[in-house]
């Protein structure tokens, strides 16, 4: 496999996901894929980036917020998922938009600033389609996770997880919670100064609604 990638036949390839501007989706790619090796190790939370998206109804598309990211969410259909699931659809279809107009146009556009004009409109144009086709891919997954966001959240309370990422703080941490089949992953914050490492045993003492999160307590400290 490394041999077919090392060959001369895959050079137009990488001269194309390094030219402009496809050099742009793929520098996004390579930071969705760095993202989401962070968050399976545990390194930050899957959702440090989510926005609170106001409801706006059938003025969805109002600009008027302040928050201008929500702003374009909502324009173009995006809520109701993980911001960084969105970042990460938009790239990878902007990716294969851009790479295969650049591969089937360059040829017929000469070098120069027209070239750079091209690629300017390629650019937009890749990153207006493929947040168009992200807000029609994630309309089946918003169900799933307002179900889980809604969820029973206070019944969790009193139940032991198990931390996941490499420290727990009072503003950053994850603790799995053993549901009988994949696992909860639940947003942890410790109480004061106090930390928990990977693979402590928590408890789950008070739900914070605004945060989403749960403020969690040694075991040791839950049974004294």
């Amino acid at each position: 496999m490394f041999a077919i990638l090392l060959s001369e036949g895959m050079d137009p390839f990488y001269q194309n996901i390094a030219s402009f501007p496809t050099a742009v989706f793929t520098f996004m790619l390579l930071l969705c894929v760095l993202f989401w090796l962070a968050a399976v190790l545990g390194v930050i939370d899957i959702d440090f980036l989510d926005v609170d998206l106001p409801e706006f109804g059938a003025e969805a598309g109002d600009f008027a917020n302040p928050n201008a990211l929500a702003g374009v969410l909502l324009r173009f259909g995006l809520q109701g998922v993980p911001v960084t699931i969105i970042l990460s659809l938009v790239s990878l279809f902007g990716w294969l938009i851009s790479y295969y107009a650049v591969h089937f146009l360059s040829p017929l556009v000469p070098d120069g600033i027209l070239s750079f004009l091209v690629g300017v409109a390629i650019l937009i144009g890749a990153l207006y389609v493929a947040t168009l086709i992200t807000g029609v891919m994630i309309r089946p997954l918003r169900p799933l996770f307002k179900k889980a966001q809604q969820g029973v959240p206070k019944q969790l309370l009193g139940q032991k997880a198990v931390v996941r990422t490499s420290v727990v703080r009072n503003d950053f941490g994850e603790a799995v919670l053993e549901d009988g089949g994949a696992g909860l992953i639940l947003k942890v914050r410790s109480t004061g100064g106090e930390q928990f490492q990977r693979g402590d045993v928590v408890v789950l003492l008070e739900y914070l609604e605004t945060e989403n999160a749960y403020r969690v307590i040694s075991e040791n400290e839950f049974m004294s």
